[in-house]
C-alpha cells in the first residue's frame, strides 16, 4: 500500500510539473521578452525557488531534446531564444543579420566599457586614445549599451554601461561571468608567445633547408 502512495505521488508530481512547465513555456513565448523570476513565480503562485528549480529542470529539457529554442538565464530574468546553429535561417526568414560582426574600434569601445562601467564617452577616447563617437552610437543603435545617467561634474558628460542584449551577445549569464582583466591579458601573452615561437622554429627549420641545399651543391 506504501509504494503505491509513493507511485500515486511521483506521478502526480510528475504530471505537475508538466503543467508547470507548459504554463512558463506559454509566458515566456508571450512575452517574448526577458521574464523576472520573482514575476514568474508570482504567476504561477509558488516560491521563488521552486520556480528557479523548475526552470532548472525546463533548461535541461531544452538542452537535451533537438528542439530549436533554447531556455536562458539574464541575471534574475529568463527568456526563451532560438538556437546560434539555426541563425542562418532564421536570418534568412528576417532579411536581416542580427549577430552581424562588429568593427575592431566597436569591440575596443565595448571591451572597455564592460571592465569600466559605468564610464562616460570621454573616459573611453583617453583610454583608447582616439574619438569613439561612431563605435558608441553603433553599439547604442545595436542594443549592446545603454545610456543610464550623467556623470555629476562640469559638462555631465553620458555615463555608459553595458546591457541585456550584451548578455545575449555573448552568452553570459551576468557581467560577473565575464573573464578578469588579468586573465585576458595572459591568454593574449600565451598566444603570442606561441606564435613567436612557432616562427623561430618556421626560422630555423628554414635555415635548415638552406643549408642541406647548399651543402648538396657543393658535393
Amino acid at each position: 500500500m506504501k509504494n503505491y502512495d509513493i507511485n500515486q505521488l511521483e506521478i502526480e508530481s510528475i504530471s505537475s510539473k508538466k503543467v508547470y512547465f507548459s504554463i512558463i513555456e506559454s509566458l515566456l513565448f508571450v512575452s517574448g521578452e526577458p521574464l523576472n523570476i520573482k514575476e514568474i513565480a508570482s504567476i504561477i503562485e509558488c516560491s521563488v525557488k521552486f520556480a528557479e528549480e523548475l526552470l532548472a529542470e525546463f533548461s535541461e529539457f531544452y538542452n537535451e531534446e533537438r528542439r530549436g529554442i533554447k531556455l536562458i538565464r539574464i541575471n534574475d530574468s529568463y527568456q526563451l531564444v532560438t538556437k546560434e546553429e539555426n541563425s542562418t535561417y532564421v536570418q534568412k526568414l528576417l532579411k536581416t543579420n542580427s549577430r552581424q560582426s562588429l568593427s575592431q574600434a566597436a569591440l575596443e569601445t565595448l571591451a572597455i566599457i564592460a571592465y569600466n562601467q559605468p564610464i562616460t564617452r570621454i573616459s573611453i577616447d583617453e583610454i583608447r586614445g582616439v574619438k569613439s563617437d561612431r563605435a558608441v552610437q553603433t553599439l547604442v543603435e545595436r542594443n549592446l549599451i545603454k545610456d543610464v545617467g550623467r556623470l555629476e561634474v562640469a559638462g555631465r558628460p553620458i555615463l555608459y554601461t553595458t546591457t541585456e542584449e550584451f548578455l545575449k551577445y555573448f552568452g553570459l549569464t551576468n557581467i560577473g561571468e565575464m573573464p578578469s582583466l588579468e586573465e585576458i591579458l595572459k591568454e593574449i601573452a600565451e598566444k603570442t608567445e606561441e606564435v613567436s615561437e612557432e616562427l623561430i622554429f618556421e626560422e630555423i627549420a628554414k635555415e635548415n633547408e638552406e643549408l642541406n641545399k647548399k651543402e648538396t651543391d657543393v658535393e
